[in-house]
């Protein structure tokens, strides 16, 4: 079984800083891609950075120079630290990963989603 557990979400003023981690466990042989998605009220979920295990990052226009992704493959997590947020930043963001099981299945995992709230 494998888990996706966030944290780090929380209400921050406008232009103000947070940093969500997440960590990968159970029984798996590998980590691919992870990344972290966000959905705000009454849109779709939507990319916002994504990071390669030899750690190629890719990020979403609306957060590139605010957010940084980085991972430790050492300890199965990846990290969003996110500076001068927004209001529009607003949403809950959630981690994801492709795993490779032991039993070599391979899936896209989804954890359970941190709410992050900017005031204005």
């Amino acid at each position: 079984q494998v888990q996706l557990v966030e944290s780090g979400g929380g209400l921050v003023q406008s232009g103000g800083s947070l940093r969500l981690s997440c960590v990968a466990s159970g029984s798996f042989v590998s980590i691919g891609v992870m990344g972290w998605f966000r959905q705000a009220p009454g849109k779709q979920r939507e990319l916002v950075a994504t990071i390669t295990s030899v750690g190629n990052t890719n990020y979403a226009e609306s957060v590139k120079g605010r957010f940084t992704i980085s991972r430790d493959n050492a300890k199965n997590a990846v990290n969003l630290q996110m500076n001068s947020l927004k209001p529009e930043d607003t949403a809950v963001y959630y981690c994801n990963a492709f795993i490779t099981r032991r039993d070599f299945n391979q899936n896209v995992y989804w954890g359970q989603g941190t709410q992050v709230i900017v005031s204005s």
